[in-house]
């Protein structure tokens, strides 16, 4: 009964371990919402690659009727990612861990074609994903997709 009673509270113990540096990392997957439908839009993966954070496009959840795989059109033209398609793309580049933030990185709007410096941070469960252009700047929130 002992060795089953400790099993389990080392089972217990991992599990809370486990979900506590989930809910505190940003890495994992984020349904995105459309600022002007608000319908969701993507779902974005976020993965760390040698200490910096990248954020890519996995699924398309709410893609334009007449082009269910979308281009990106609007990129700039030196930009690799131009005409290339949005579904699979990397968005987030060069988010450098800082504190409780994650700053120094650069997101595009693949719908404008506009690239923003970028921070976020995680508040109340959800993340805060921040684009500046110069003094101007944008926050969205993202939810954890489930």
């Amino acid at each position: 009964m002992k060795t089953f009673l400790r099993t389990l509270i080392v089972f217990m113990i991992a599990y809370i371990g486990q979900s506590l540096a989930q809910d505190g990392s940003i890495t994992g997957d984020w349904k995105t919402i459309d600022d002007e439908t608000g319908k969701a839009k993507s779902i974005v993966h976020i993965y760390e690659q040698d200490g910096k954070y990248f954020g890519r496009i996995d699924s398309l959840l709410s893609p334009p009727p007449d082009d269910p795989n979308p281009v990106c059109d609007k990129c700039p033209d030196d930009d690799p990612r131009k005409d290339q398609p949005i579904k699979g793309m990397v968005i987030l580049e060069d988010l450098e861990k800082d504190g409780d933030e994650y700053t120094d990185g650069r997101i595009l709007d693949p719908k404008k074609g506009k690239i923003y410096d970028c921070k976020m941070w995680l508040e109340d469960g959800n993340l805060k994903v921040r684009g500046y252009l110069l003094f101007f700047y944008r926050t969205q929130t993202w939810y954890r997709a489930e």
